[in-house]
Order: structure tokens, then sequence, then C-alpha cells
């Protein structure tokens, strides 16, 4: 892969890359589809990381579909796929890790403290082999993609980080790997985060500057149902991902919550 991006280098062709841990939906692909614009060759990963797993996670059950992943890529126009092995990304004796330290301490850092240190250590890695001008990233995963557009200007890497709006099903549920984990049930109950986007965007519309009652608004529409429980709710600068006291721009309002075993992320900016 290394060989190939610097033949592509010395050809004057950008690289456009999407990294994924496969299992690819319409998320994905619109990534993909971007990458196709953006640059002359299009790579996609697909590697599901350990480092970014917590031993009590579900690293064994992760969606996996390596066939169904390489049509689609197919279909998106992709000229190469790094499909690369624990060995080859986690050689033995590996002892070399990337901490990028305020943007990850809270939200989904507070409560899985080495999950943003496994992917820093990763992207990096990939960058390093794919060699892209520009990298894309969806939104959805708001706080890796602050992570590694952090890591890329501390680090002065020569990629572009380009983040994507998050891809939604009619219903406004946000596509994830892990919605196939959802019940029938499950799956409707699901829809009160993106319920409770929509309340809270409407409370800052209507100029309701008390952060606790447009939290506590959001709260009381996730777990109406019963079988949602919020993991955090946060409101917080955009940039930065400091926590906010008093609604301001930029500002962006991030939730995670199970539904089930199944924990689920999302955000808007408000």
């Amino acid at each position: 892969m290394q060989s190939l991006a610097f033949s592509w280098h010395k050809q004057n062709q950008k690289i456009s890359f999407v990294p994924t841990m496969g299992a690819l939906h319409e998320g994905h692909l619109s990534l993909l589809r971007e990458g196709r614009k953006t640059g002359d060759k299009l790579v996609l990963s697909i590697y599901v990381n350990p480092a970014q797993f917590a031993p009590t996670e579900d690293l064994a059950k992760y969606p996996r579909d390596t066939k169904g992943d390489l049509a689609k890529a197919s279909d998106c126009r992709v000229d190469a796929v790094f499909f690369p092995s624990n060995e080859v990304m986690y050689p033995k004796g590996c002892q070399t890790y990337v901490e990028v330290a305020n943007v990850t301490k809270g939200l989904c850092g507070a409560s899985r403290p080495s999950h943003f240190r496994g992917v820093a250590t990763v992207v990096l890695k990939l960058f390093n082999i794919v060699q892209p001008h520009v990298a894309i990233f969806g939104e959805k995963d708001y706080q890796q993609l602050i992570t590694i557009q952090t890591m890329a200007r501390d680090l002065n890497l020569p990629v572009e980080i380009k983040g994507m709006p998050t891809v939604r099903e009619p219903d406004g549920l946000a596509l994830s790997s892990r919605n196939a984990y959802l019940s029938k049930e499950e799956r409707i109950a699901a829809l009160s985060l993106s319920q409770s986007l929509k309340i809270a965007k409407e409370m800052a519309a209507a100029e309701k500057k008390d952060i606790n009652e447009i939290l506590e608004s959001v709260k009381k529409a996730i777990e109406a149902n019963g079988l949602t429980k919020t993991d955090y709710i946060k409101i917080c600068d955009s940039e930065t991902l400091e926590e906010l006291t008093t609604l301001k721009s930029p500002a962006r309002l991030l939730i995670a919550a199970f539904v089930g075993k199944t924990r689920l992320i999302d955000n808007c900016g408000i």
C-alpha cells in the first residue's frame, strides 16, 4: 500500500482516504463518494482496530462483512482497499502510541479512557501507510473528528482532515454499524436520540440560554421510552470540546445513550 501511494505521489496524483472498520453503510459510502470527487485516487481502509476497544467491549462481535464491503467499494470506484492484519498494524514488540490530551478527556473519553489513544495511533499509522492528501471522516463521531483534526494540526501532518455531515435514516436515526445490534423494539426506542436533538435545537432557536434546562429536556426525551438510558449529555464548544455553562456559538450538543445493551452516539450544532 505504501509503495503504491508513493508511486501515485510521483505521478502528482491526489490521494483521498476514508478509514473505516468495515460493515459499510450509507454513511461510509457518502464519505467514499466525496473522496471520489476530491481526489485522483481513492483509498478505503477496513480494519477493526483492537487498540480502541476496552477488554469489556464488543471487539469480537463487531459486525464484519468483507464480501459486501468490497462490493460497495467497487460501486464507489475505489482504487485500492487496504485490509491489514493485526500483525501488520501492531508488530511484535509494538510500544509506541499517540496521545491527544485535552479534547479526549470528556464525553466518550470519560467512560472509554483508552479509546482515543487507540484511534489516534491507528489513524496516524494509516496516514503514514496510505500517504493521503485528504482524509474524510463523518461528523457522527464528532469527538473522533476533532481528535484527528487536533492531531494533524499539532503534528504538522500534510493531510487535510475533512468532516462530512451525519447521514440518517428517513426517520432520523443516525446510521451506525452498531444499529445492527438493535431489536425491532429497540430500533424504535433509538429514535429518541435524534428527536432529542430536534428539541434542543428548537429551544436554542427560541433563545433558551439556560443550558441545564436544555439538557434536562433532552434527557427526559431520551429516557421517556423506558428502553433508553443516557450515558452523557453535554453542550460543548464545537472546536475545543470544552463544556459550556452558557449557551454561545459555536456550540455542539453531544449525547451517548444505551438502547438496551447497545451504546449509540449522536450530535448536532446548536
